[in-house]
């Protein structure tokens, strides 16, 4: 006997918006649009009306905005929202303002022609994931709002040069809920821990605002990554949306490549491609990496690559994770050494990084 049908409603005040997103929905039967509104007025109707299981939400309608009415399902019914914008560097702010407050995840709209199929494809893939995803109301002020910064960062000049040559490494891998759990994970780190590199599935333009955040609330260093970056002590590299990252050991050094190959689990960047250029790179014996929430498998075989080849490997438990699929896929590898909520992860890896540097 088939499941029922995920009912999806499409909240958007462009009518060609709602009428693309319902076109690219059209060929995944396990998914069934039972209503749109054009702005958060019939859209709250339409959920007493219809009780949808996702939502898809614009962020810029007239009479309430996107992010308004987010906050007040959020409140009063929480349920899993998948953000649909036009994703520009202006709006990604407003974006991850959206993932803090509670969104599943994100998706630049539909932009029909020759990727309308390739984008109705991952549109199902983050319903689905929305679907049986963990929505809780964490509060407005959940996060630490930039311009608290929880420790003045050295000077990167003077650490890149001090430390330079250091073999040790963490590896983070994350997808749905990632931004909101590698954000917990890295506020609960010090400044001046072995490089870090995270590949989190995310669009592009939305990684540069992705980094610039954490950079402004985190102890360390974090910016996104670019080709030929030079990774030392303090500093975190994000992925940039739609390349994948792979480092490289260059005699006393590790430089970071980027390239747009095929994507790895229909992602780019994928988990398994950071994780697997570690082993080739010949540091998984001086790697530490944690595989957190998110759907699908990505991450999970190159995470027990590590493991095998001398790494200590950590997954997400499952009460924390927003989507426990890539979590569980490494458990169920027995690639995963610690299996630990969220908030626990970040002090392990500075315990981990601590006896490392003791013993080298």
């Amino acid at each position: 006997m088939n499941a029922k049908p995920i009912r999806l409603l499409i909240v958007d005040d462009s009518a060609l918006a709602r009428k693309m997103i319902v076109s690219s929905l059209a060929p995944f039967n396990d998914i069934e649009v039972v209503g749109t509104a054009i702005d958060p007025y019939a859209a709250r109707d339409k959920i007493l009306q219809l009780n949808p299981d996702v939502i898809t939400l614009d962020l810029e309608m007239p009479r309430m905005d996107g992010m308004t009415f987010l906050r007040i399902i959020m409140k009063h019914r929480p349920m899993p929202v998948v953000i649909m914008s036009s994703l520009t560097k202006s709006g990604s702010a407003k974006v991850l303002e959206a993932l803090q407050a509670g969104a599943v995840d994100v998706m630049d709209k539909p932009a029909g022609g020759a990727s309308a199929h390739a984008d109705g494809t991952r549109l199902a893939e983050k319903i689905r994931a929305a679907a049986i995803a963990k929505v809780r109301y964490t509060g407005d002020d959940a996060a630490v709002e930039p311009g608290v910064k929880p420790l003045i960062k050295p000077d990167s000049s003077e650490r890149g040069s001090l430390h330079r040559g250091g073999r040790e490494l963490i590896l983070l891998g994350a997808s749905t809920g990632g931004t909101v759990a590698l954000t917990t994970l890295l506020q609960s780190m010090g400044p001046d821990l072995p490089g870090i590199c995270i590949a989190q599935h995310i669009p592009p333009h939305f990684s540069t605002t992705f980094a610039e955040r954490l950079n402004q609330i985190c102890p360390m260093e974090v910016r996104e990554a670019r080709h030929g970056d030079v990774l030392h002590r303090g500093l975190a590299l994000v992925a940039p949306g739609g390349f994948h990252m792979i480092l490289r050991w260059q005699a006393t050094h590790y430089v970071v490549e980027l390239n747009e190959g095929p994507p790895v689990h229909h992602q780019r960047p994928a988990v398994d491609v950071l994780f697997d250029s570690a082993v080739r790179a010949g540091s998984a014996p001086h790697t530490c990496a944690a595989l957190l929430t998110g759907m699908g498998t990505d991450g999970a075989q190159g995470l027990l690559h590590l493991k095998q080849n001398g790494a200590t490997t950590i997954a997400q438990n499952e009460e924390t994770c927003v989507v426990f699929g890539m979590p569980r896929e490494a458990i169920r590898l027995e690639a995963a050494q610690h299996v630990l909520p969220i908030q626990e992860i970040g002090p392990k890896l500075v315990e981990l990084a601590s006896e490392a540097s003791h013993t080298h």
